[in-house]
């Protein structure tokens, strides 16, 4: 059994120590630690872009982008992230973000892209017109008096790529793009969850 400490807003009486029934049945009610809500899902069988504008920012700390099944209409189109502070009116683009990312093929080739400077969050990247899924996970998207975070992870025929990015202004997020950088049409499916901390409820 997991001994984790008495916390200050259990929403279960204890000593800090949770059977497993106990915590089977958290997570059932959604109040376990790590705990994810889905807040919206989105399927895009044409155009380039994507907005989840009700993201429960004032609610989560962390959030995860879920994206299967995405191809983009040609090659070398990667699909990238956007934030807007406005609910979605419009995004933050220009120089906003860093970005930093590594990636490895089958073949044995590895390599790095990085930049203090570019107009999105890197999500899923393409060179071969691929099929392609990933998840992001997001920090901080509603408080105003921290950056925005993200890392991610994707995965594609016989190339894997991880890194982050950091939206540098202190504000807070209350919309999500997912789009095409250079306009090319796509397809795919992106869910948007909350991950719960121990606290909420």
């Amino acid at each position: 059994m997991p001994y984790i400490g008495t916390q200050p807003n259990d929403v279960k009486k204890n000593t800090g120590l949770y059977t497993p029934s106990e915590i089977l049945q958290l997570t059932k009610d959604g109040s376990w630690g790590g705990s994810l809500e889905l807040i919206a899902e989105q399927t895009i069988s044409s155009g380039s872009t994507m907005a989840f504008t009700s993201i429960k920012e004032s609610v989560y700390d962390v959030h995860l982008l879920q994206a299967k099944n995405c191809v983009s209409g040609s090659a070398n189109t990667s699909i990238s992230v956007r934030l807007s502070n406005d609910g979605g009116s419009s995004y933050e683009a220009g120089t906003s973000y860093q970005i930093a990312l590594q990636y490895g093929t089958t073949g044995g080739t590895f390599g790095e892209v990085k930049s203090t400077g570019t107009s999105y969050m890197e999500f899923l990247s393409d060179s071969a017109n691929e099929n392609r899924s990933g998840y992001m996970y997001l920090y901080n998207l509603g408080n105003s008096s921290k950056f925005s975070f993200s890392t991610y992870q994707q995965m594609m025929q016989g190339v894997m790529t991880f890194g982050g990015s950091g939206y540098t202004t202190a504000d807070t997020i209350n919309a999500i793009q997912v789009l095409t950088t250079n306009t090319n049409a796509w397809t795919g499916t992106v869910s948007l969850y909350g991950v719960k901390q121990i606290w909420v409820t």
